[in-house]
């Protein structure tokens, strides 16, 4: 039992503390981010109004404000079983010290005690030339010299010990108060999230109550989009025929189609669509401020709601009154369009590769424009019925629909 006492305490002490102060560094920067996601989340719900043309994207908001309460509650229940560990290591550490300090206290004192016994100086010289011979002698000096060292830094040792002994106190008691404070923390999240589900139920109960009219209007989404993905699939095969007959007249200009369905590029389109590629993952959102994405890409079956699925082959994105949509890549405008339900539509061909930004009420850039990652394409579209800002984006290589997500920097 005893050795399995000194294992543990030899793996706990091996422990480096840096390197849980890493742990602790990255979860405070997890817990950063999703109190930002709340806050956002928080000021896009108050500003946007409830109505039944809204309700579903007010859901949408609900439902993700709550999971990122409950990774919030997560990370702090982390926190607290780390500083449960480190109060634990601390403890030990601490009790260590005593010990090491309660015996450097015996055996100053013991120094002491044979230091009396030596009075003074003609004791310890006496001590020196009672030698047999003068090496003995050197000997003896050399010892009275280095025991006289020892014993001042003994006493160093000490008082250093019972400084150190203090500091580990103060930061066990820190640590204390902040597992306490992240306790009550925790707690009020807890309060927070219960708060929220009601507002869930709500929600729902309200959908429910007005399934018909959540019916049509959901009836009414689907037969936009599809006039969308029409117009959209319409222009696509438009420009790659385009850029097929050029490719024809122009047979030494170095064009080539890359893809099955995609377009003729240029070499020095080819480097943008290899580049474009090579950024998956980090491509800038299409905005910026506060925002948050209600509808994602592909199937969706709203939860407490059933027969209600919709299927989406792009990102709605909520944010702010009078923001802006911006290019996520250098590229060329290849179309500007206005389909009903989306407002002004603008796409931006990067090589092979397109993107779409719909539900724009101005627009600042024409067909044939070059523009620049970040750029401005224009303002997005604000209902004023329920105060709703939402940003409609697309993502395709070619004829091929990709999840824009995957794609974009989070």
């Amino acid at each position: 039992m005893k050795n399995q006492w000194i294992i543990l305490l030899f793996i706990l002490f091996s422990l480096p503390l840096p390197a849980q102060s890493v742990r602790t560094q990255e979860l405070e920067k997890q817990k950063k981010t999703l109190l930002n996601e709340i806050e956002n989340t928080n000021k896009l719900l108050n500003e946007n109004k409830r109505t039944i043309n809204n309700v579903l994207n007010r859901l949408s908001l609900v439902t993700q404000q709550i999971n990122s309460r409950k990774q919030l509650m997560e990370i702090l229940e982390k926190e607290i079983k780390n500083l449960d560990e480190e109060i634990q290591l601390k403890e030990l550490q601490v009790n260590d010290l005593k010990k090491k300090l309660h015996l450097k206290k015996e055996n100053y004192a013991v120094s002491i005690q044979k230091m009396y016994k030596q009075k003074n100086n003609q004791e310890q010289l006496l001590f020196i030339l009672s030698a047999n011979h003068i090496t003995q002698s050197f000997r003896r000096m050399l010892y009275l010299r280095e025991y006289a060292n020892w014993r001042k830094k003994q006493a160093s040792e000490i008082i250093a010990q019972q400084n150190k002994i203090t500091v580990e106190k103060e930061t066990l008691e820190k640590n204390k108060k902040e597992k306490e404070m992240l306790a009550n923390v925790r707690k009020n999240e807890e309060e927070q999230l219960h708060r929220e589900e009601i507002v869930r139920k709500s929600e729902v109960a309200g959908l429910q109550k007005d399934r018909k009219k959540l019916q049509a209007i959901i009836e009414k989404k689907k037969k936009q989009a599809d006039v969308l993905n029409r117009e959209l699939e319409k222009i696509i095969a438009e420009e790659i025929v385009s850029a097929q007959i050029i490719v024809k007249s122009q047979p030494n200009k170095g064009k080539k189609a890359e893809v099955a369905a995609g377009f003729a590029m240029t070499k020095e389109e080819q480097t943008l669509s290899a580049n474009f590629a090579n950024n998956k993952g980090k491509l800038p959102f299409p905005l910026k401020g506060n925002y948050k994405i209600v509808e994602h890409f592909g199937i969706h079956q709203y939860r407490n709601l059933k027969n209600v699925q919709f299927n989406s082959n792009g990102i709605k994105i909520k944010t702010t009154a009078g923001n802006t949509a911006k290019a996520v890549f250098d590229g060329t405008v290849s179309r500007v369009f206005v389909v009903p339900g989306y407002q002004t539509s603008v796409i931006i061909r990067h090589g092979n590769y397109l993107t779409l930004y719909s539900s724009l009420e101005q627009v600042y850039v024409k067909r044939g424009n070059s523009v620049k990652t970040g750029q401005d394409i224009g303002k997005i579209y604000t209902d004023t019925e329920d105060n709703s800002t939402i940003l409609y984006f697309e993502l395709r290589e070619g004829q091929k629909k990709l999840n824009p997500e995957l794609w974009l920097y989070k």
